[in-house]
């Protein structure tokens, strides 16, 4: 975690979420290890005037961890359609298989959700066990389309006089998108759709 990092969650949470409405909240790739001076994502959601539930989630046990995924590209521990908000800072750059991961995302989170991901488009490599990719906007852009996901706003820091606060190492990139409203047809084509998808990938993934 970086300080550009947490201004970009800061100016979602400031820009985007209702500060007197109750949501839910996921966070995915939550754990934080003592090297990680930074912290966490979740001093932010922390709310007088509505409740804000936060949880973390993770691969493995650890600090800021509520929820434990057995499977990264399918969360049976969490159900459809229960999260407010999904956010996700530096986490998705060490997923192999980064769409499966953005299945769930889309299937977690409640119609008219929102979702932020933040991610580096630089950067020296840093596995957690692995480092495999560095995403653009348009890269953000197709996997939301991909999954259907509506794009709300997007942008990737490479110009320091348009984003004085940006990493110069790592640059990061933004997707801030919205789950659409109900739709019964196009829910039912997204369940076919992702379920296909998970199991034509299931010997590549184990």
């Amino acid at each position: 975690m970086h300080k550009s990092s947490l201004l970009n969650m800061e100016r979602f949470i400031n820009k985007y979420l209702d500060k007197n409405k109750n949501l839910k909240i996921l966070d995915v790739g939550s754990q934080t290890v003592p090297e990680d001076i930074m912290g966490s994502y979740k001093v932010f959601f922390k709310n007088d005037k509505a409740k804000w539930d936060y949880y973390g989630c993770d691969m493995v046990a650890g600090n800021n961890v509520d929820i434990v995924l057995k499977n990264v590209y399918n969360w049976r521990e969490i159900e459809s359609n229960s999260y407010d908000v999904i956010i996700s800072g530096q986490a998705l750059e060490h997923v192999e298989f980064f769409w499966l991961t953005f299945l769930e995302i889309k299937r977690v989170l409640k119609h008219e959700g929102l979702c932020c991901i933040i991610v580096p488009s630089s950067g020296y490599e840093h596995k957690y066990p692995l480092d495999c990719y560095r995403y653009f906007s348009d890269g953000l852009r197709a996997i939301a389309k991909y999954v259907g996901l509506d794009v709300v706003e997007i942008y990737t820091q490479s110009d320091i006089n348009e984003h004085p606060d940006m990493d110069e190492i790592w640059k990061d990139s933004v997707l801030i998108c919205r789950k659409p409203n109900k739709n019964l047809l196009k829910d039912v084509k997204f369940f076919i759709k992702s379920s296909l998808i998970k199991f034509a990938s299931r010997g590549a993934t184990k």
